[in-house]
């Protein structure tokens, strides 16, 4: 009898220990991820609000055209993440995605095939990034200058090659597809984003590439003394940022039928805002890529749902400055505080 008291109280005291270790990492959880559940929240919010408000918001059609027009957003969101995820930034993803619009319409309408055009786009984006990570990495230029004048430089030979003007694209191209397409209703933009934001997790969450990005911006000097070589790691974050923005540049100017220098106009401040929003820390060393897509909702609502109202479109960009400066703010306030902590 005693044997069975015995027996019957380890498996309470076992039970009981289970349950206090899944409160605590229910509760730990809930502390670390409470930025994240707290723009879910506002993003449920706004939806039920708008949905009140517009009779054409919470409609498949309008979401599904929301998805379409995201999609080049998610992309660049993804990578964009792990970026700023190493306490660096990058300012020219919208120039960039503005030249591989225009060099997209240009190359199709020169006789090139999608398969060559999106190569070559793809390479320039590739060699963009790549030199911004070399300037960034290895002559120690920051990040927010080189990107900077990056930036403006990359604008300028969009503008040359456009000479300001849309350029059309013939239907007749598969590379429309990847805009236009839709597999059983669901955009083929879409798709592609849902792959990117896929893989960006696994690469920052289940990788060591991943784990040297959140090493870097955490304490730069301690990955580079365990034998890691930080540069390189640079140098291919900024690599890969450049290829998805000129991926994106594909994807808007295979939407809209043609390539211009002006589409970019704006987009890394989204993007960056996005990224901000979700939670992840502008001092680096904390990147969530979930967090990042649901920032991109979030702006993506407000401004669906205030076009939808009919608001000015001057009024939606005042709308989207404070959104970022609120972002900009919140993320300051709550990560500074944990930096400090963590030095």
């Amino acid at each position: 009898m005693m044997v069975g008291k015995n027996e019957s109280t380890a498996t309470e005291i076992k039970s009981t220990t289970r349950s206090f270790s899944l409160s605590l990492k229910s509760t730990q959880w809930l502390s670390d991820n409470k930025q994240l559940l707290g723009i879910l929240g506002v993003l449920i919010v706004l939806s039920i609000v708008f949905s009140v408000l517009t009779d054409s918001f919470l409609t498949t059609g309008n979401m599904l055209n929301l998805l379409q027009q995201l999609a080049s957003n998610l992309i660049v969101v993804v990578v964009m993440t792990l970026v700023i995820t190493t306490s660096g930034i990058d300012l020219s993803v919208g120039s960039t995605l503005s030249l591989a619009s225009a060099l997209t319409a240009v190359l199709l309408s020169s006789g090139f095939g999608s398969l060559p055009a999106l190569i070559i786009v793809l390479a320039i984006g590739a060699i963009a990034g790549l030199l911004n990570g070399y300037v960034i990495s290895y002559l120690m230029i920051p990040p927010f200058i080189v990107t900077l004048a990056a930036m403006i430089f990359i604008k300028g030979i969009a503008l040359l090659i456009t000479g300001g003007y849309s350029i059309g694209i013939s239907g007749h191209s598969w590379l429309i597809e990847l805009g236009r397409g839709r597999v059983f209703n669901i955009p083929i933009s879409a798709m592609i984003a849902v792959l990117f934001i896929i893989i960006g997790w696994i690469i920052l969450t289940q990788t060591r590439f991943g784990n040297y990005v959140i090493g870097i911006g955490s304490n730069e000097e301690s990955v580079r003394r365990s034998g890691v070589n930080v540069k390189k790691i640079k140098l291919l974050t900024y690599m890969l940022s450049g290829m998805a923005a000129a991926f994106a540049g594909v994807i808007i100017a295979a939407r809209l039928g043609s390539g211009s220098s002006n589409v970019g106009t704006g987009f890394e401040l989204d993007v960056i805002a996005a990224v901000v929003l979700g939670g992840t820390s502008l001092f680096g060393g904390i990147g969530t890529i979930l967090g990042s897509v649901i920032g991109v909702f979030l702006i993506g609502v407000i401004n669906n749902g205030l076009t939808l109202m009919n608001v000015s479109p001057y009024i939606i960009q005042i709308i989207q400055g404070a959104v970022l400066l609120l972002a900009v703010v919140v993320n300051t306030h709550f990560f500074g505080r944990y930096s400090k902590r963590k030095r």
